[in-house]
């Protein structure tokens, strides 16, 4: 939310921190409340372009059903926030621990997410588009 204190990169620097510190707690409310209904959603690990929160949620519990499917926490650097107007780009390297049915594994992707002023003053993430990374 807007205040007259801070800046609109100042606003959606919380906006990205709340997203990201929300998927690595798990909080899984928070972090689908995080986007707008009608965001998309591309990631290397689907064939599909995914065309609103609820099918991204959908397909989460999905994972959760079919493979026990967790976050055990996720670490987000090089952190870049490219505010064009009404509009934010917002990239980094994400570090994440998962744990399904055969283990636990540490993914390392790169990710952008595109977050828009909503009319209230929030910005909700409108677009994510998740990359594998390599680690060398």
């Amino acid at each position: 939310m807007s205040t007259s204190e801070s800046t609109p990169v100042q606003e959606i620097q919380a906006a990205a921190d709340a997203l990201v510190a929300a998927f690595a707690e798990g909080r899984l409310d928070d972090y689908f409340g995080s986007f707008a209904p009608d965001a998309t959603f591309v990631f290397h690990s689907t064939l599909q372009r995914l065309a609103s929160t609820a099918e991204y949620r959908a397909l989460w519990q999905q994972w959760v059903a079919e493979d026990d499917f967790r976050i055990l926490g996720c670490t987000s650097t090089g952190q870049l926030i490219q505010h064009l107007g009404s509009t934010a780009v917002f990239s980094h390297d994400v570090e994440t621990r998962i744990a399904t049915r055969a283990g636990e594994e540490t993914v390392h992707e790169r990710e952008t997410i595109v977050f828009a002023r909503a009319e209230d003053g929030s910005w909700p993430a409108v677009h994510e588009h998740l990359s594998a990374r390599t680690t060398a």
